[in-house]
């Protein structure tokens, strides 16, 4: 009699656990349609998909070898939720960069959020030493479009990271600089800034909406007879200072604090996944109206399950899922699935190498890509 009770609330342990994971999997799959300025909670849940999926797969192999027939369950759940399943992992294990490939066609690209140019710790001394490095590794590369994120220069000679822009404009000397924001001398800006080897013939700045926000910049740049598009931006983060990142450790941990730390957690990352659905409406409304063949690059904030990465993609494609392999993690901190730094070329391109960079001289990694119209 105890045996068959067992038995029985084991097999339907696995099968209603098997029944939720597949209703929060398929009601994550419903993310890239709704948009989180309207619905922030949605926002949420892409960055479980990666883990429900696991748990899916896990059940679809224990079904396989306990109960055949319930397999459909997990099965038929990857199987509608395959549009989420297909941009989280890239399948070309074979494709390796090489850094010395050109030709008189491609255009190598690079994006990277350098946190400022600061390096990965406090001390001022490894602070002017990763700045360097920062820029050597970038030049290194030999890119023809350059686009950086949390970038910051300062134009008093006398304060030791001035004149960051300079570390650049021997290998790129154009630039588009946004200066979302200024110190009160205004010697000191920050923002996203595009540098090319090529002649910018226009540039320009949307600002997102709110007074610490952003933005979207683009540049025309002229490569022989060809005119392209350059889109880069950095959305909204979820500004974690170093209380919060204290607070995610008080709930991992469960102790007494953990309801109140998890609450100013909860609210950051509610507004963040908000304003990103109203920044997201307003790079698509830009880079649909591009005359030119474009790319869109950048720290979108945001993982590829999300509104925000199909949103700004649309038809675009995915220079990562086009050609590397893995999961793609480009943010060094919080979850180690976390793909938030994107190149999106249009359709007008070919994509012939891609590759992620990690020195530790930034909490992201830096990312660079070959590509070429298509003739």
């Amino acid at each position: 009699m105890a045996t068959g009770f067992v038995r029985k609330f084991i097999k339907w342990f696995f099968i209603l656990g098997n029944i939720l994971i597949s209703l929060l999997f398929l009601v994550a799959c419903l993310s890239p349609f709704l948009n989180p300025h309207d619905w922030p909670i949605i926002g949420f849940l892409p960055l479980a998909v990666p883990y429900l999926a696991t748990a899916l797969i896990f059940y679809l192999i224990f079904w396989l070898i306990v109960k055949p027939v319930r397999v459909l369950i997990p099965l038929v759940t990857l199987l509608i939720g395959w549009k989420q399943l297909s941009v989280i992992f890239a399948w070309h294990p074979s494709r390796t960069f090489n850094i010395n490939y050109r030709t008189d066609s491609t255009l190598r690209i690079i994006t990277w959020n350098v946190r400022g140019m600061y390096g990965m710790s406090n001390s001022g001394y490894v602070q002017i030493r990763s700045r360097n490095e920062i820029a050597a590794l970038i030049n290194k590369y030999n890119a023809d479009v350059v686009c950086l994120q949390e970038f910051m220069n300062n134009t008093n000679s006398k304060y030791p990271f001035s004149n960051n822009i300079g570390l650049f404009t021997g290998e790129c000397p154009y630039y588009f600089f946004a200066r979302d924001g200024q110190s009160p001398t205004h010697t000191s800006s920050w923002g996203t800034i595009l540098f090319s080897k090529y002649p910018i013939l226009d540039s320009g700045k949307i600002k997102f909406p709110g007074a610490a926000s952003e933005s979207l910049i683009y540049a025309d740049i002229l490569k022989g007879n060809d005119t392209i598009r350059i889109f880069t931006t950095h959305l909204q983060s979820f500004q974690f200072n170093a209380d919060d990142y204290k607070d995610l450790e008080k709930i991992k941990k469960q102790d007494d604090e953990a309801l109140k730390a998890s609450e100013n957690i909860y609210s950051k990352m509610k507004l963040a996944y908000s304003l990103r659905g109203l920044q997201a409406t307003i790079v698509r409304t830009a880079t649909d109206k591009s005359p030119y063949p474009s790319v869109v690059c950048g720290d979108f904030n945001d993982v590829p399950n999300s509104y925000t990465y199909f949103h700004i993609r649309g038809k675009r494609q995915d220079a990562f899922l086009a050609s590397s392999f893995g999961v793609g993690r480009s943010f060094d901190a919080l979850a180690p699935t976390l793909r938030i730094d994107y190149i999106l070329p249009d359709d007008h391109f070919n994509i012939h190498q891609f590759e992620m960079v990690d020195q530790g001289l930034s909490d992201h990694h830096l990312l660079v890509t070959d590509l070429s119209l298509k003739k």
